[in-house]
């Protein structure tokens, strides 16, 4: 018996040019790095079997790239999601954590205790965020009713989704979920209301091309976790 179930696979863009500078680049669009590209080439291959309808991305230029390597055995075509793209974080955008920390030292407190609620100087909080990102995805659940498709994502954005769609507290998606470079999560909803996180964060594609496995986080942009890691 044919599924009556729609999957979603809800993937985060391969590594950029500035992920290993650990910066604030949610509304900057900055290219994949090499390693981004052989990321998304692996989930590629993992992918190249599943029967996939359709694929969208939000717009910036990381995640069009993943998304397009990743329709490549399928040959089919993007489609382009504002809903989808990375939460902006204002004046701090390009900026290291520790830079942002020197400069404006109470917005970064007031967005520690709650990023859910508070943005920076031009940005948008985790709720503007979900206000345009859930719309979006569950309008394409509804257009795809019993098929499988794939969405590419940003980090923030999938943490804020995830946290929506399964009732965990938004206001510490930063400290309690986290989201590696091409990471695989797997959503798989009766309708566009009810929803079962069936794969999260899955990174095993990584060791199909000799890449090193996650290693437990040490600098998440998350004071908390780092903070913790440090004791």
């Amino acid at each position: 018996m044919a599924s009556t179930n729609t999957r979603v696979f809800l993937v985060r863009h391969g590594a950029t040019v500035l992920t290993a500078e650990d910066r604030f680049a949610g509304a900057t669009d900055v290219p994949l790095s090499d390693e981004g590209r052989e990321q998304a080439r692996r989930l590629a291959l993992r992918l190249g079997g599943e029967q996939i309808s359709a694929i969208y991305a939000s717009p910036l230029g990381r995640t069009v790239e993943t998304a397009g390597i990743l329709a490549g055995p399928h040959g089919i075509e993007v489609r382009q999601r504002d809903g989808l793209r990375e939460i902006s974080h204002g004046r701090w955008e390009q900026m290291t954590r520790r830079e942002v920390e020197a400069q404006f030292p109470e917005e970064v407190a007031a967005w520690d205790r709650d990023p859910y609620t508070f943005a920076p100087k031009g940005g948008e909080t985790g709720l503007a965020v979900t206000a345009r990102a859930l719309p979006a995805l569950l309008d394409i659940v509804a257009t795809h009713a019993a098929e499988n498709v794939l969405i590419v994502s940003h980090k923030a954005t999938i943490r804020l989704l995830l946290s929506s769609l399964l009732g965990f507290d938004p206001r510490r998606y930063r400290d309690n979920l986290d989201q590696l470079p091409a990471a695989l999560n797997i959503v798989d909803f009766r309708n566009p209301s009810h929803a079962r996180l069936t794969l999260f964060n899955d990174t095993s594609h990584y060791a199909a091309a000799g890449l090193a496995l996650p290693e437990v986080p040490t600098a998440r942009l998350s004071k908390w976790w780092d903070s913790a890691a440090k004791k």
